[in-house]
């Protein structure tokens, strides 16, 4: 993914960790959900694939990928490798240690603190005063039960925001001027933008976005307002539309890299 020039120094002000969103063993999770794997039985190679097309794409959009992800490569090639060598007879009764058993393990054991880490964080949330669940509003206005929305991960933005580059792949190839695209300026226009509608839509945000780097930009500019806890992302079942809600700031809300709203 070319990215152009002026880009980079946006991009060093506007540094986007992945470790403040997801970890490696969450991003296998997230595959193994997407593909309805048994986790007890891992196809070594596709999950290899796959992961190793999410890492080019997070350092393609820059983002800080850390070791952790990195390693977790490592070990996915390796655990394949062994796979595709012809196993050796053994004379010793029972078969030979299956390479995928000790990170099965790890991630089962992170599911579960996952799970219970989510239970707490949703018990948080109802008795937070400063929001309310879109499903609930929905469900009062409906009045009839609702089929709660699920808070979405940053590997759903990302297979979502892959969907989007690829719609505009599609669209008739014009010569524009070189855009100067500001993150921070992409802030404040998304910030007016929900203050107007409140949600809308994953794919609503690129609607005006006309190049590539316009829709970089305004990917990292959504990963900012979530990181400064300006909106909150819910999308309807595992894999289904995404939406983005405005949300009223926190006090314990991060420290932004020149506040749209100061």
């Amino acid at each position: 993914m070319q990215r152009p020039g002026n880009f980079e120094s946006l991009l060093e002000a506007y540094p986007i960790k992945v470790a403040n969103f997801e970890g490696p063993l969450d991003l296998l999770l997230f595959l193994i959900r997407k593909h309805e794997i048994d986790i007890q039985d891992i196809p070594i190679a596709l999950i290899t694939e796959q992961y190793l097309e999410y890492l080019e794409l997070m350092q393609d959009l820059d983002l800080d990928v850390v070791g952790e992800f990195l390693l977790m490569a490592a070990t996915l090639i390796y655990i394949k490798s062994r796979a595709l060598l012809p196993r050796p007879v053994s004379s010793e009764e029972g078969s030979e240690e299956d390479p995928r058993e000790a990170l099965m393990l790890r991630l089962i054991e992170h599911r579960k603190f996952k799970a219970a880490a989510e239970l707490l964080h949703e018990r948080e949330t109802v008795r937070s005063a400063q929001w309310g669940r879109p499903d609930d509003r929905i469900s009062e206005i409906a009045g009839e039960e609702y089929e709660p929305e699920l808070e979405v991960d940053l590997f759903s933005l990302l297979t979502a925001f892959q969907a989007v580059v690829e719609r505009a792949k599609q669209r008739p190839s014009m010569v524009l001027p070189i855009e100067q695209i500001s993150i921070e300026t992409r802030i404040e226009q998304l910030v007016a933008r929900l203050s107007e509608t409140e949600a809308c839509g994953f794919e609503e945000l690129f609607a005006d976005a006309s190049s590539r780097a316009a829709l970089i930009a305004t990917f990292l500019a959504l990963l900012e307002m979530i990181r400064l806890k300006l909106v909150r992302v819910f999308q309807d079942g595992s894999f289904g539309p995404i939406r983005i809600y405005k949300r009223a700031r926190p006090v314990d809300a991060p420290t932004p890299i020149g506040d749209p709203l100061a």
